[in-house]
């Protein structure tokens, strides 16, 4: 007898233990129920179309599954799975968005997707020519955003390392409001700084007294947008380093400089390499600058200092702009082009990055 009275207690307490829970086919059933009533109420009535059946089919869902779960599991459990169903819900809300880009350019940019866009410009081209491309506005991207990169990223990185490892006090302060205030500025006003400063100051000196258009000046004022996100994305990775690493290498007797160049940026790296590629993108979007100090010519200029210059971003303002029929479709498919370029630059960078043994 004594045996046996441990084991009834342990199975009553197991049964007791146990907690009641909806089958897991209950949130389908709840969702294909939320749609049948939403559908009925307000698509078969004509109160609204698709997008508000699906609205209303959302907030039913929510409302039964909250109903379901506190009748059958608890007020506690209830209140947890509504819960996981708004963060569910409110991810899906924003993938929407991006999809719909998406779905937009790939669909309305694939029009244009031929050997004759790639490789031909529109010199030459009349608003109704059926032909044309944007191979001078691929060129005259590539090149802006590489020069803005080769500028900006040396200068970011030090600017950041500055302020992590060596500045104190007011310029460093001094340093950081500025970075602060710059992320702010409208692409405009870079534009028109270096217009005003570039070609309108220095470019005279050498070109006969004449202000000189030029791929160059475009990624002057292309850097000056780039330069804050840089500096900012670098300092907030190099915080991240942990301190022991720096502590280490200086017990061993390593300099401060070389502790920085071969344990810190490298252990940042993939961190700056998304920075980086941010501000990239920003950069190979921008249309104004572009306009004001390059001008936007239709010809291909492989002499980024010589000339005016296109780029994807401004090629898709202009023809966007156009009355024609075949317009459109070199808009759409400039817009494709540009984010499957930056997307390109983007995963290259991340495997070289990935390439780090400090960062693994």
């Amino acid at each position: 007898m004594s045996v046996e009275t441990p084991t009834r207690l342990g199975v009553q307490d197991a049964h007791q233990l146990r907690v009641k829970s909806l089958p897991s086919w209950t949130p389908w059933a709840t969702a294909a129920a939320a749609i049948a009533v939403s559908f009925v109420l307000i698509y078969l009535t004509s109160y609204g179309g698709m997008i508000l059946t699906g609205v209303v089919a959302a907030l039913l869902f929510v409302i039964f599954m909250g109903l379901a779960a506190t009748f059958v599991e608890g007020g506690r459990s209830a209140r947890n799975r509504m819960a996981t169903i708004l963060i569910y819900g409110a991810f899906i809300l924003a993938l929407l968005p991006l999809i719909s880009v998406v779905w937009t350019l790939v669909s309305k940019g694939s029009t244009r997707l031929d050997a004759n866009f790639f490789n031909t410009s529109m010199n030459n081209i009349g608003v109704f020519d059926e032909k044309g491309g944007a191979y001078h506005a691929i060129i005259g991207t590539l090149e802006q955003a590489g020069i803005a990169t080769l500028i900006t990223v040396p200068l970011g990185i030090m600017g950041a390392v500055y302020i992590v490892e060596y500045g104190r006090g007011f310029l460093a302060n001094a340093i950081r409001f500025f970075v602060d205030v710059m992320t702010g500025i409208p692409s405009i006003v870079s534009g028109l700084f270096v217009l005003s400063f570039w070609v309108f100051t220095i470019t005279p000196l050498y070109n006969d007294g004449r202000p000189a258009y030029s791929g160059f000046a475009a990624a002057l004022s292309l850097s000056v947008l780039m330069l804050p996100t840089v500096v900012r994305s670098t300092e907030e990775m190099l915080r991240l380093v942990p301190g022991a690493l720096r502590e280490g290498a200086y017990a061993l007797g390593v300099p401060k400089w070389k502790t920085i160049t071969s344990i810190v940026l490298p252990t940042a790296g993939p961190g700056i390499v998304t920075g980086v590629m941010l501000a990239v993108a920003r950069a190979a979007g921008e249309t104004a600058p572009v306009l004001l100090v390059a001008g936007g010519l239709s010809a291909i200029n492989f002499n980024v200092f010589n000339g005016g210059q296109s780029s994807l971003s401004l090629y898709v303002f202009q023809q966007a702009g156009v009355a024609s029929e075949f317009a459109p479709g070199r808009a759409w498919t400039a817009a494709l082009t540009l984010v499957v370029l930056v997307l390109v630059l983007t995963v290259a960078a991340k495997l070289l990055a990935r390439r780090n043994k400090l960062a693994r």
